[in-house]
């Protein structure tokens, strides 16, 4: 006679997908879920739960794996059975799901996906780990904070310890450091972005958003799928977070010399800077450049531009670091350079683990070369906004000094750097330069 086995959780059933995208396919979770939702058939409350299961399993795994291991007796586990354990540990730990639902349904998850073996360790583990409350956990298996206070932090806020130095670097001392890694461990707000002739703001505040306090084009939904949105659908308005919005702003608005209708976005995918900077440019009789270097990204930012008169833009697939056109054709130029990302880890849960710090000393070349490109392609009196989404000094301060160490025709305007625990924004620098004018 068989055994009769419940039918497993769809959104748990969904959440694991996730996990496992992740994990062999190397996927963004943020691009696979709704693919994931969409075969699970999942809508409203289900959605909610399997995004807020995959998101925090993810992002929580430098906690949950210490703590998992705590209540091994072999150390080996395979990693699917790891990937169960991890979402039955976010439940237990981090939810306000009651305890033998989240291990009840693990262990459904775990028979249906692996096989009968590991049900029982997946029962002992996670009845162990219900024993004890996060704060209690952290304290076990998190090092002293007195002797070691970021290999504390690192744990209990699951960031990888180098992350953890370099942001604190970035802030200059260690006392918003802990504000900024719990910042970084909420879900961000979905906000969107007007653009400018082809959509107004009160359009999407009628669709159910509320004004933000920085950008004057931002709205940030109050919950929903922004798809629904009928300006977003057609493309004339985006998801878009304000702190991006701020950058692409700060380009626009910089003070120039001399004429103001040549404009370049030289790293352009995938696409939210360039349509409103697009847009924008229609509104002042400009013209867009918006140069990608891979194909199908800007691909993605044809489609984002799709809204804006063709007149005001034009999408090129082009190698930034050996451009096409001649030195000094641009009045306006926006360097949104590829960086290590770890200002956007709130919206990229798996980012932070997969990065490393070499990664950062790759990018910082790229970096260098990139912002000199951008000088060079900007007529004198024009401007040049370098930005990130990395408030990493070495990316950030560290290139604009050394770029401008070895050029004597350019000047700095002005600078800023945000943060998801001060503005709610990603973590964006930008700074903005202007190359001489004519003696």
């Amino acid at each position: 006679m068989t055994e009769r086995r419940r039918p497993v959780d769809r959104p748990r059933r969904a959440a694991l997908d996730v996990l496992t995208a992740v994990r062999v396919d190397e996927a963004y979770a943020n691009l696979v879920l709704p693919q994931v939702l969409r075969k699970h058939r999942l809508d409203g409350r289900d959605a909610a739960l399997a995004t807020e299961l995959a998101s925090g399993a993810i992002r929580m795994q430098g906690l949950y794996d210490p703590v998992i291991d705590a209540c091994l007796t072999k150390p080996k586990l395979q990693p699917e059975v790891r990937d169960v354990l991890r979402l039955g540990v976010h439940q237990l730990l981090s939810m306000r799901v009651p305890d033998h639902a989240a291990i009840s349904t693990s262990v459904d998850l775990v028979r249906a996906s692996v096989g009968q073996g590991p049900a029982g360790l997946v029962n002992a583990v996670l009845r162990k780990v219900s024993r004890r409350p996060l704060p209690d956990w952290i304290d076990a298996v998190a090092p002293d904070r007195a002797t070691d206070p970021h290999g504390h932090l690192a744990v209990a806020h699951s960031h990888p310890r180098w992350v953890v130095d370099a942001l604190a670097e970035a802030l200059g001392d260690d006392a918003e450091l802990e504000a900024l890694l719990v910042a970084d461990n909420a879900a961000p707000r979905v906000t969107l972005a007007a653009r400018p002739g082809l959509a107004d703001v009160e359009e999407l505040v009628a669709a159910g958003g509320t004004r933000t306090s920085l950008s004057p084009y931002g709205v940030v939904l109050a919950g929903g799928d922004p798809s629904g949105v009928p300006a977003v659908a057609e493309g004339r308005a985006g998801v878009q977070d304000e702190g991006s919005q701020l950058v692409a702003l700060a380009m626009t608005d910089a003070p120039l010399d001399g004429r103001d209708e040549r404009w370049l976005d030289l790293c352009a995918g995938p696409g939210g800077k360039a349509a409103l900077l697009a847009s924008l440019a229609a509104q002042r009789g400009a013209h867009l450049v918006a140069n990608e270097r891979q194909p199908h990204r800007a691909d993605l930012v044809a489609s984002a531009v799709r809204a804006v008169p063709p007149g005001a833009v034009h999408v090129l697939a082009g190698d930034g670091t050996r451009p096409p056109w001649v030195p000094g054709t641009f009045d306006r130029v926006l360097v949104d350079a590829p960086c290590s990302g770890l200002g956007a880890l709130r919206r990229r849960p798996e980012s932070r683990w997969r990065r490393r710090p070499s990664d950062v000393e790759v990018l910082v070349g790229l970096q260098q070369v990139l912002l000199d490109v951008a000088l060079e392609s900007v007529r004198p009196g024009g401007v040049v906004v370098y930005a990130t989404c990395s408030p990493v000094v070495a990316e950030t301060a560290d290139v604009v000094r050394a770029v401008l160490g070895r050029r004597d025709d350019t000047d700095e305007l002005d600078r800023f750097q945000l943060w998801p625990h001060r503005e709610g924004t990603d973590a964006m620098f930008a700074v903005t330069l202007r190359r001489r004018g004519l003696a």
